[in-house]
Parts: C-alpha cells; structure tokens; sequence
C-alpha cells in the first residue's frame, strides 16, 4: 500500500512541555517507534505538524535586534522543515538500517487571493496568559486567539492547492525511498505576475496540505495521527462519544472546533471524496490498528472498511449517526 501519514505537532512537543532540541528529538524516536513497522511493509510518506517550532522562532527573530526586519513565515517555515526534518530523517534510517530514507524542503502552491490573508486563524507558538498576549499583539502588531485556556498567536492559514515538488516525491516514493516532507503544510508560495515562485507570510494547515499531497500521490490510505484515540462528537461536554466509522458525509454534519480537530474533519473528508480510498484519525501509539480499521476514527465512501467480519461490534451504517462500542 501507499500511505502517507501526517504527525500532529503533540508527536514531537507535548502540550506543556519545554520546547527543548533533545526533548523533541526524543519524542521524535518515539514516534519513529511506532511508524518503522509500516515502513517495512509499505510505500510510507510522512508530514509533519510545525506550529510550535515555528512560533518560537518568530519569537526569536522578533527579539533579534541584529536584524532590521524580523524573517517572515515562509523562511521560518523552511527552517523548520530542516529542523524536523533532520530529527525524523535520523531516527527512520536509524530504525530502518539499508532503507533509503528522503527529507525534503518543499513548497506549496497558495493563491495571493485567498481571503484567509486578512483573517488570520492559524495558532503559532507558545500559549500566553491574555495580558502577556495582549501585550505582545501591541508591541508586535501580532494577532492572537483563545486556544482552550490559553492565548496563542494567529498567522494567516491559506488553502493550499498543489504541492510544488509533488513529482520528485512520487519518484522517491517508487524508487522504494521513505519520504519526510510537507512539513508545516510546506513554505506557502505563490506565483507573481512573472510566473515565478516566491514566498509569502502565512502557515498552512499541514492536514490539508497533506489530503491535497496524498490526492495527487494516488495513497490508499490517509492517516492523520494525533495524541487523541478518535474523532469525539460533543467533545468537552459530559456527553461526549467517540466516532468510530463515517463517511464524510456524516462528519460533516457534526460540528468541530476551527481550531483544533476541525481541519483534521476536513482534510480527511476532501480526501475520501475525492479518492474513494480509505482516511482516519487517531493516536500515533495506535497507528497499526488504525490502519487495520481496528481504532481511530475511519472514514470511507461507504462507512465501512474491510470485511463485514474484521469490522465486527465497531460497525457503522452510514444511514444514521456513528454510534460508539
């Protein structure tokens, strides 16, 4: 199979923890754990989450007084990848000894256009108490939004619409590579009046990138992991359940936080449409059984994934809403 799977940023820096070089490198083993037996058996890209990195770094350059302008998001974006890059490319051919292993700095095609540059919705960064976020918004001319009981920074989040090295990735990935790239939904480009590419200050949501990557690349398996077991509806009320089996149909009549779980819906909704192969989401220590449609939340055309008798009590008929075990 061609999967590509796309890593929350919790898979690299747990909420709370200090954003430390070894202590991400660490979590990066970790998950590198749990990805190198799908390697083995299968054609595997990998994406990663950058929202934290990134926001430190914005910090950093804000802070910088050897620079005249602070670097703007698509040259921290690539930093990052580098960054990330580097500690994912280390463990997977450290876990896979003789496998051919790529990271790859790559950008992504964005329209100047996209309305999402004067509403900016992407969290960056660290989480702030609201005065030390206002202060901040004021010295900076940042924008900021409550995410849960904490205040982050905001960045413009335009919809990406095609991955520009897609062809190279897809000759790696047949020439029998493993594949790290679309890190932070890649560096947002957009093509000028010229024909040519340059960046722009924006982050994209690496879960749509990462749909939009697995399209073109044809997978039969979308995966987005993440430090939660499945979709929840009613998330943060007592009747909170999870969802087990949909289609994207049913998701989309669910509500789901902006923010957090919502683009995650989205990506694995435009994905399944589109391909009619099969999407989930769920947690990184469950990646196998996730695949295997045994945990996660899966998502298909049809509401089912494998046969009537591997799906067993976690069942879902598309025609009413998904009922938990």
């Amino acid at each position: 199979m061609r999967i590509v799977i796309a890593l929350g940023g919790n898979a690299l820096l747990v909420r709370g923890q200090r954003p430390d070089a070894a202590l991400q490198q660490a979590n990066t083993v970790r998950a590198v754990r749990a990805l190198a037996p799908l390697a083995e058996q299968h054609e595997l890209v990998i994406t990663h989450g950058n929202g934290p990195q990134v926001g430190l770094l914005a910090l950093e350059s804000a802070a910088n007084p050897d620079l005249t302008t602070p670097y703007p998001f698509d040259v921290l974006g690539a930093q990052t990848q580098g960054m990330i890059g580097y500690w994912l490319l280390q463990a997977l051919e450290n876990a896979l000894p003789g496998r051919a292993v790529v990271s790859l700095i790559n950008q992504t095609l964005v329209s100047a256009a996209d309305q999402a540059f004067t509403k900016p919705t992407k969290f960056v960064g660290p989480g702030y108490d609201e005065r030390t976020a206002q202060t901040l918004a004021q010295n900076h001319g940042w924008s900021f939004a409550p995410d849960g009981d904490r205040w982050r920074r905001v960045v413009p989040s335009p919809e990406p619409h095609h991955l520009v090295e897609t062809r190279i990735i897809r000759e790696l990935l047949t020439g029998g590579a493993v594949v790290v790239c679309a890190g932070g939904g890649g560096v947002p480009v957009v093509r000028n009046e010229a024909g040519k590419l340059e960046g722009v200050e924006a982050v994209i949501d690496k879960d749509l990138a990462t749909a939009k990557l697995a399209e073109s690349l044809e997978a039969d398996a979308l995966l987005l992991l993440t430090d939660v077991a499945a979709v929840l509806r009613g998330y943060g009320t007592p009747a909170a359940e999870p969802i087990t089996r949909a289609t994207p149909a049913a998701l989309r009549r669910e509500r789901f936080a902006a923010g957090s779980m919502g683009p995650k819906v989205e990506a694995i909704c435009r994905f399944v449409e589109v391909t009619g192969s099969m999407g989930a989401i769920g947690a990184l220590g469950d990646v196998g059984a996730v695949l295997a449609g045994m945990a996660g939340t899966v998502v298909t055309p049809g509401g089912n994934y494998g046969s009537a008798d591997d799906l067993g009590p976690r069942s879902w008929a598309p025609a009413r809403p998904a009922s938990p075990n």
